[in-house]
């Protein structure tokens, strides 16, 4: 089991092992189900647009057909997510912490839906680890009209999908050996998509001073 879960948090062995199907589900669990904050969503879908182009047995798929099956995992994800939040309602705010749940996350998204509002947070989200997991459960939670929150979910999916897989695919072409440094690259994407979580994790544990 712990062989299983370890080979989910790595993009290579999901691509290898799993092929494109586990690559979906990976994409729609990461915000499909509230274990999904831990799985590699960037770094997965940049690695799947590098070997669309490097090695397209892996993906045994095009890339204009890599890139609609993973927005339509992405869309069904957060669909998912979404109708999670909807039937919890007010009482996920008030579940306890768990080994795979934590209230931290739900304090942070929902410090996102507070300065940004509900339908720019959806399409952020999908840029940010473990807000993206539960952008779509407080959508349901706070009642988000269904068809603007499918609006802003198409949107986000689109723009996170086709940015990440675009970078990955254009990259093999502009440097061909790029393939021999994909640990380089995902710590740069990490540490670069975790900085606004981690301010966010700051800001909540300092003192407000101005009271």
């Amino acid at each position: 089991m712990w062989e299983f879960l370890k080979q989910l948090t790595d993009p290579n062995s999901i691509i290898q092992y799993g092929g494109l199907w586990l690559l979906l589900f990976v994409i729609f669990a990461e915000t499909g189900l509230l274990i999904g904050f831990f799985l590699p969503g960037d770094n997965l879908i940049l690695l799947a647009g590098i070997l669309c182009k490097a090695k397209p047995e892996l993906i045994q798929a095009n890339y204009i057909e890599l890139v609609l099956l993973m927005v339509l995992a992405a869309v069904s994800g957060n669909a998912a997510g979404y109708w999670f939040g909807y039937k919890a309602g007010e009482k996920l705010y008030s579940r306890q912490d768990s080994l795979l749940f934590k209230r931290r996350h739900v304090d942070i998204t929902r410090e996102y839906y507070n300065k940004y509002g509900g339908n720019f947070t959806l399409i952020l989200a999908r840029f940010l680890p473990v807000v993206r997991t539960f952008a779509p459960v407080i959508a349901g939670v706070i009642k988000i009209p269904f068809f603007a929150f499918m609006i802003y979910n198409v949107i986000g999916a689109v723009a996170w999908i086709l940015s990440l897989t675009g970078i990955g695919y254009f990259l093999v072409q502009i440097f061909p050996g790029i393939t021999n440094h994909m640990g380089y690259i995902f710590i740069a994407l990490i540490v670069l998509t975790a900085i606004p979580v981690v301010r966010a994790l700051f800001r909540k544990g300092v003192p407000d001073k101005r009271t």
